[in-house]
């Protein structure tokens, strides 16, 4: 299957200096940082170097069970970048490594938007157009206001995740429902695709790889590959490497996006906000 996606409008993230009015945050306790579960961590090796993936089964929980699910089959090993645009994303997951194959699983229903109900823990930081855009653990979204679930039959409002640096989403053809392998890490930013393709995770470590993977539709031979894909629960506790990213519930994230938005104003996005991690 042939996956059709737009192309990027790329934002940049490079870091300016702050406005006089914002001092700079402390450095971040032990308390500012969080351990994602081994169990929604991916590790892709790739011939350029490591990229870590944090799943969150919040906003389409099939398609994080169907990578983990290929991931312990080692089904992604070995696998291809056979679409990469600059500033726009890498594609992979396919085992013809042209971008018209699948694994052997039945496609997926769209898991585009879900329902955020009141005891999701939802870390506003700014809001777009009347929306609330903020963090449900590593991921950016965008969501109603939580005081329309009292107008709803559900108690819930409509949210989604947004296309940020580092979003991992499954590529499709163009019907809705043909995700099935395939996948793609976002190089840059780009809303076009929001609320069109599922998304499992964000690149927590590695973004730098992301962005030096070669490009081409295809790459000139030889393209890069994923070595190894692994979750992180199941590499031997000797070799795993130790994770950890800034908590988006603590005092550390809350001055960081306040000092941002002093900083930008009105060029404030939710896309400028980058997680820092710990990797040893």
């Amino acid at each position: 299957m042939k996956t059709t996606v737009p192309l990027l409008i790329a934002l940049a993230l490079a870091g300016t200096a702050l406005a006089a009015t914002a001092p700079p945050a402390a450095t971040p306790t032990e308390a500012d940082w969080r351990t994602p579960d081994p169990q929604n961590v991916m590790v892709i090796d790739t011939s350029k170097g490591r990229i870590i993936v944090e799943l969150n089964p919040v906003a389409a929980p099939m398609a994080v069970a169907r990578v983990s699910d290929l991931t312990r089959k080692h089904f992604y090993d070995g696998r291809a970048f056979f679409r990469v645009i600059d500033g726009f994303m890498d594609q992979t997951g396919d085992p013809l490594d042209n971008g018209t194959g699948g694994s052997p699983l039945p496609n997926l229903p769209a898991e585009f938007t879900f329902r955020r109900s009141a005891d999701m823990v939802f870390i506003p930081v700014t809001k777009v157009g009347g929306l609330e855009a903020g963090f449900i653990g590593s991921l950016p979204v965008i969501s109603q206001a939580m005081d329309l679930g009292a107008l709803t039959a559900d108690g819930k409002v409509r949210a989604y995740v947004t296309y940020c640096p580092g979003i991992g989403g499954m590529a499709r053809a163009d019907a809705p429902d043909t995700a099935n392998s395939q996948f793609y890490l976002m190089r840059g930013a780009n809303d076009a695709l929001d609320q069109k393709y599922a998304v499992w995770g964000r690149v927590i470590s590695g973004i730098d790889v992301v962005r030096s993977i070669k490009t081409g539709e295809p790459p000139e031979p030889p393209a890069d590959t994923m070595t190894t894909v692994r979750l992180l629960s199941d590499i031997p506790d000797a070799q795993r490497p130790r994770v950890r990213v800034i908590n988006t519930q603590g005092s550390w994230f809350s001055a960081m996006t306040a000092r941002m938005k002093t900083e930008k104003v009105v060029d404030f996005s939710i896309c400028d906000v980058d997680l820092p991690s710990q990797v040893k």
